[in-house]
């Protein structure tokens, strides 16, 4: 074990699963104390400095009781990964405004309203990070994820601007773009659509799908100090493929 983090506290969005569980895990792994977020009551972790709030983040009052348990907890904030997400939808001609407004309150309001809270606490710290999960569809777009695109190419642009305006207090704010990645969420594809997993790989110039490690790995590395010169910065975690057209 490292301590790279050691002395650092992270809130984790959707880390129950997936990749918000590889990067908690990477995260108590080097140090860091960590509070997990997710909607699930039933927890897969037994870690036992591992802090859990059960809780919807789209649920407007949420943001605000989760970043203050995380001072009760330990009394300071210093890495937020909003990492819960969504998918679904449907042609925006069919789509029932139920959904967009369901796939956008998780995707990216969500995200907001917990940055909001929690940056009075994160410009307080030696190494404020924010960490957002983008998509390769933050800069691509596909039919029938009209909602889940919207919602990606935001978080693009909330990123940025949050970069821009804590840069001064010393944070930074990058985002994640992944690829095909095997989660719950791309689960139902894997195991009903054998050329889904044929697709992606063969997209991949790595020839293969990604895995929640590999998200995380690289979420790790935006938390250090030798990502202290990298903001406003979309980093794709995607095996290639988005060089291969």
């Amino acid at each position: 074990m490292s301590n790279v983090h050691t002395g650092f506290s992270a809130i984790v969005t959707g880390g129950n699963s997936g990749i918000g569980k590889a990067t908690a895990e990477r995260l108590l792994n080097e140090g860091a104390q960590v509070l997990i977020v997710d909607q699930h009551a039933e927890r897969t972790w037994t870690h036992p400095a591992l802090g859990y709030i059960q809780a919807d983040v789209a649920d407007a009052s949420s943001a605000d009781l989760i970043v203050q348990q995380m001072i009760k907890n330990t009394g300071r904030l210093d890495y937020l990964i909003n990492n819960a997400g969504m998918v679904g939808g449907a042609p925006v001609e069919t789509m029932e405004f139920e959904t967009w407004q369901r796939i956008i309150d998780v995707n990216l309001n969500a995200v907001f309203r917990l940055s909001k809270s929690a940056i009075p606490h994160l410009k307080m710290s030696p190494r404020g990070r924010i960490v957002n999960i983008g998509s390769i569809m933050s800069q691509l777009a596909g039919v029938g994820m009209a909602a889940y695109t919207a919602s990606k190419h935001a978080i693009a642009g909330l990123t940025k601007t949050l970069a821009l305006e804590l840069g001064p207090h010393n944070v930074t704010a990058n985002y994640i773009q992944p690829g095909a990645i095997v989660t719950g969420i791309t689960a139902p594809a894997i195991n009903q659509d054998p050329t889904f997993t044929t697709f992606w790989e063969g997209k991949s110039a790595l020839g293969r799908l990604g895995q929640p490690k590999d998200i995380a790995n690289a979420i790790n590395f935006l938390l250090t100090d030798d990502a202290d010169f990298i903001t406003a910065h979309g980093l794709s975690v995607d095996g290639g493929v988005m060089v291969n057209p």
